[in-house]
């Protein structure tokens, strides 16, 4: 599954963007957003989610459940 920013409850710090390995994470308008095809979870590269980790906002980051599971 990849990740989505709920915009309701980003602060658009930025924290998140330099932390994706991917590049999943961009900004638009002044919010952030995640591409669901190039998010992989941070999977192979650390063993949690860096834009979870990095996030000052708890529960802005979430799983997207209507996205397939990121297989490696």
């Amino acid at each position: 599954m990849a990740y989505k920013i709920l915009t309701s409850s980003c602060t658009a710090c930025g924290a998140c963007e330099p932390e994706c390995p991917n590049d999943a994470i961009k900004e638009k308008n002044g919010m952030f957003a995640i591409k669901a095809d190039l998010c992989t979870e941070c999977i192979g590269h650390y063993d949690d989610p860096q834009c979870i980790a990095q996030c000052p906002s708890d529960g802005t980051i979430v799983v997207d459940k209507s996205v397939p599971r990121y297989q490696a």
